[in-house]
């Protein structure tokens, strides 16, 4: 028997980083997703649901390989096809701004939704974030970047997170470099996986074929971590790499444009994440505490490419199951008990109470009454204390 029901309960545990979101947790976690949909709503985001799973060439379409092994895999019982669990919303939203909305212009776009991963991204961090984002499709300009920049800080200062660490990239530096140098897409995939881990030693490696001008230039990448210096450094050093100018000046007119609103902002020249799905600049939002990014975006214009219609875009997204973690425990409401009745007094009360947010809880037969419950005292229904009860 005790084998038996040992065996019952191994059923019963989840697969590793996947768990039940319980009460209170769960109320606090779509309020959240409730208040920042209806912040995007009233910035003229309009709402998309992709479904949760598609067929799997969609799925990693434009976002290289990272995403397809981030991707759990089935076959379609009907079609014999390989299907996807999608590990990231934004390219559905690409494929849907490009096959079905196909509007001329700029199109606002947001989603919210789970999604699964087929290892966590961290050792804390969940396989099933519950992803909240935003885009602006059709729309090439630095313009579009501050919008969607300062939509993610309105959304993250709606969910009471305001002291913040702002982080400014540009693939474009690497790329320039890249494309100078003539390497192969092998030895480009290396030496972003050694820039990403800042290792100096690595980067010397596996430029020691490449030009010198390159191999400094790659060197220096790790380094351009830091304030508005790091710009006069880079701009400095590596101004002879076409496009290396024009990404500096973006990333200069997003910190101007920033200042009112970011007092903690810095660059890193070196950060890639994303590389083989970004096109421009990208950025993440850091708070104390807390080692990953709870907020990343950047620019993507070619994703979709993929579903024939390739179009300037820039967006981001957040957890928040993980922005959510970062709060204390949040208690539950207590609930308040009322008779069962008909009388219409009692009916009104109830109504009223649950129009000004209270839980009201008819009371079944037999159900035992924890907490406060509504009793009519001097002609009126009034709130009474479990205790003040007890003592009368």
């Amino acid at each position: 028997m005790l084998v038996l029901a040992n065996d019952m309960m191994q059923n019963w545990i989840l697969p590793e980083h996947i768990e039940d979101i319980l009460p209170p947790d769960a109320h606090r976690i779509e309020s959240m997703r409730r208040d920042v949909l209806d912040l995007f709503r009233s910035h003229g985001y309009d709402l998309v649901m992709p479904p949760l799973i598609e067929h799997v060439e969609s799925l990693r379409s434009g976002t290289g390989r990272d995403m397809d092994l981030r991707t759990f895999k089935l076959v379609d019982q009907m079609s014999g096809r390989l299907l996807g669990l999608r590990a990231d919303i934004t390219p559905q939203v690409a494929r849907i701004d490009a096959q079905l909305l196909n509007r001329q212009g700029v199109a606002r776009l947001c989603y919210a939704g789970s999604v699964l991963h087929t290892l966590p991204l961290g050792l804390t961090r969940t396989r099933e974030p519950l992803q909240i984002g935003a885009d602006i499709y059709g729309h090439s300009g630095i313009e579009s970047d501050i919008e969607i920049q300062k939509l993610m800080l309105d959304a993250l200062g709606r969910l009471g997170i305001n002291k913040i660490h702002f982080d400014l990239g540009h693939v474009g530096v690497f790329r320039s470099i890249a494309r100078v140098s003539g390497m192969d897409e092998g030895l480009e995939s290396e030496l972003f996986q050694v820039l990403q881990a800042k290792d100096l030693p690595g980067i010397v490696a596996l430029s020691a074929s490449l030009d010198e001008k390159v191999r400094r230039a790659l060197c220096l990448l790790p380094e351009l971590y830091g304030g508005m210096e790091v710009l006069r450094k880079a701009r400095e050093a590596l101004s002879d790499f076409p496009g290396v100018n024009g990404a500096i000046s973006h990333l200069e007119a997003v910190a101007i444009d920033l200042s009112d609103c970011v007092s903690d902002l810095s660059f890193d020249l070196a950060e890639l994440r994303g590389y083989h799905y970004h096109s421009g600049m990208v950025f993440a939002v850091y708070v104390e505490n807390c080692p990953n990014a709870i907020a990343l975006g950047g620019r993507y214009d070619e994703v979709g490419r993929a579903f024939g219609r390739a179009r300037p875009a820039t967006g981001f997204s957040m957890d928040l199951r993980e922005i959510a973690s970062l709060f204390p425990a949040f208690p539950d409401e207590e609930v308040v008990f009322a008779p069962r009745s008909r009388e219409p007094s009692l009916i009104m009360e109830i109504d009223r109470l649950r129009k000004e947010g209270k839980r009201v809880v008819i009371e079944l037969p037999g159900e035992e009454v924890l907490g406060r419950r509504l009793e009519y005292r001097d002609g009126h229904w009034r709130i009474v204390d479990a205790e003040q009860l007890l003592m009368e």
